[in-house]
């Protein structure tokens, strides 16, 4: 195995694929070998997700070679791909709602007896695929939309393992897990890894990086920039290759805590948001907190505790919901996002799906940046073109968001582009009051970057922000204060200094703080 190891398994030389006038790969290279965890880094547009694409059959390149197991391929469809061995994991799901998990895992090739569908076999051979992908307690009759986001990826993990691949590609598939499920996917990747697989792993978490490959390799602006073995450049150097620049991971300095306000003083004192006791089924329990203009608010505690059903509540997308939310001190009814955006409320939310729930994939990035104010670009319930022109393009250029050109597919766009055009269709609104939910899961350092100066930008120009991240770092780097929610219900509240990787992990697990070690992570 270990003489395996050493040799290439699958190259790519010259691969170069352009759309239009875009060039998305340029000569890009490539070596995989078996039983290795190989790492691909890059921005988002860097050309990673076009280099799989081509490898798993996905598109065609416009010139060069692949070599696999030591002959000269071409994938015309993922399906040859697939049947060669070539199996790819995407962050986009490809599941059915509406099937169960079984179904979803076997859709392309269920196991069949007397021409027909054998249930139980399939059944019993999703149960190995999910076990194989650390997700033993999904039930495989389940369907899939009623498992939370992070269950989702899990079976769309399981599903990649049921192809047999002999190379198994990893595409931010990570990114909607919760920290309990990437835990039990490294696991199950080094197992594979045990297995003689070959393994691409695509992710803009360095900690997982550090935690899984055995080899990286950096790409930027299409090109293949260096290879190297895992542990040999420090963190600071992957970063410049990727960005090209000298990288310093800063967030933006935070304002000076203001002194309390009177309430007596003015009618600036009244607070953007606040919420009395909102309650939705077992899932919210009596939240109750206040949001000022210039401030950003995170919300921390492990995945699934209720963070994201309080932006929705919030938002006016859930039904049902008890208590009270005033805005700028004036108690209003929330009844849905119309009412949630209005002029008189100002709200908008940035979701956590992008692909789903945040954009039109196959509509122009010109339609979608102009979704949220098409009121703002009409006259008489006509869409004025110079002034939809003028918002757009002061849009793009704000967020600095790189496409084929406006009237390109959004789709096309990598994920941190797609993500900006899902913040830039809002701020086209002008929100006073912005919830993000998970804004950075599946974008790149750079764009991370850029992300958290537009947040603090926006705080200062008067926007009160409520901000969800599963990323301890960026409530710590961003936030004046950070909520702690457990159970649904808000736990602790954390401020300036007390603001600590410990205390919020101490929080979010409902000990008190100071009970986590500082040094293991653990509670002693």
């Amino acid at each position: 195995m270990l003489e395996e190891a050493k040799q290439p398994f699958f190259q790519m030389s010259g691969v170069s694929k352009s759309y239009g006038g875009a060039v998305a790969l340029d000569h890009a290279e490539l070596t995989v070998r078996r039983a290795r965890i190989h790492a691909i880094l890059g921005e988002n547009g860097a050309g990673k997700s076009t280099l799989l694409k081509v490898m798993s059959g996905v598109v065609q390149p416009d010139e060069g070679t692949m070599h696999f197991d030591g002959r000269e391929v071409s994938f015309a469809s993922p399906a040859e791909a697939n049947a060669a061995g070539i199996v790819c994991v995407y962050q986009e799901l490809s599941l059915i709602p509406d099937l169960s998990v079984a179904d979803n895992i076997f859709a392309s090739n269920p196991p069949r007896r007397f021409g027909m569908i054998d249930r139980r076999t399939q059944r019993r051979q999703a149960e190995e695929a999910l076990a194989r992908a650390g997700a033993a307690d999904i039930n495989p009759l389940a369907k899939v939309r009623d498992l939370p986001l992070s269950r989702q990826q899990m079976v769309e993990l399981a599903k990649g393992l049921a192809h047999a691949p002999r190379i198994l590609i990893l595409d931010e598939a990570t990114s909607a897990l919760t920290a309990a499920d990437v835990a039990r996917v490294i696991e199950v990747l080094k197992r594979l890894r045990e297995e003689g697989l070959a393994l691409l792993f695509i992710s803009h978490r360095m900690h997982e990086v550090k935690a899984l490959a055995d080899e990286c390799t950096v790409y930027r602006n299409g090109r293949h920039v260096m290879s190297f073995e895992a542990g040999t450049r420090s963190d600071n150097e992957v970063v410049e290759m990727m960005i090209g620049r000298k990288y310093q991971h800063a967030f933006p300095a935070k304002p000076a805590p203001k002194p309390a306000a009177n309430p007596a003083d003015d009618h600036r004192a009244a607070p953007a948001l606040a919420c009395r006791d909102l309650t939705w089924s077992d899932t919210l329990q009596g939240i109750s907190f206040s949001l000022q203009p210039g401030e950003i608010l995170g919300l921390g505690g492990l995945d699934g505790q209720g963070q994201r059903e309080l932006l929705l509540a919030l938002f006016g997308v859930l039904r049902g919901c008890a208590g009270e939310i005033e805005i700028d001190g004036k108690a209003v009814s929330i009844g849905s996002p119309m009412a949630a955006r209005a002029n008189g409320i100002g709200m908008a939310l940035i979701p956590e799906d992008r692909k789903t729930e945040g954009l039109m994939l196959p509509m122009s990035v010109r339609e979608n940046l102009s979704f949220a104010a098409l009121d703002r670009m009409s006259s008489v319930g006509v869409i004025d073109r110079d002034r939809q022109q003028s918002l757009v393009d002061r849009a793009v250029e704000l967020l600095a968001i790189k496409s084929f050109g406006l009237d390109a597919p959004v789709g096309s766009l990598s994920g941190g582009n797609q993500q900006k055009v899902v913040i830039a269709k809002w701020l086209i609104r002008q929100p006073r009051i912005l919830l993000l939910s998970d804004p950075t899961r599946g974008i790149d350092v750079g764009t991370k970057q850029e992300l958290y100066q537009l947040l603090r930008r926006l705080a200062d120009e008067g926007a009160a922000v409520l901000f969800y991240s599963t990323d301890y770092d960026e409530l710590i780097g961003c936030c004046d204060r950070v909520l702690v929610l457990y159970e649904g219900r808000i736990k602790k509240e954390l401020a300036g200094p007390a603001i600590t990787e410990q205390n919020l992990i101490a929080s979010a697990l409902d000990l008190p703080v100071g009970q986590i070690s500082p040094s293991t992570g653990v509670a002693p």
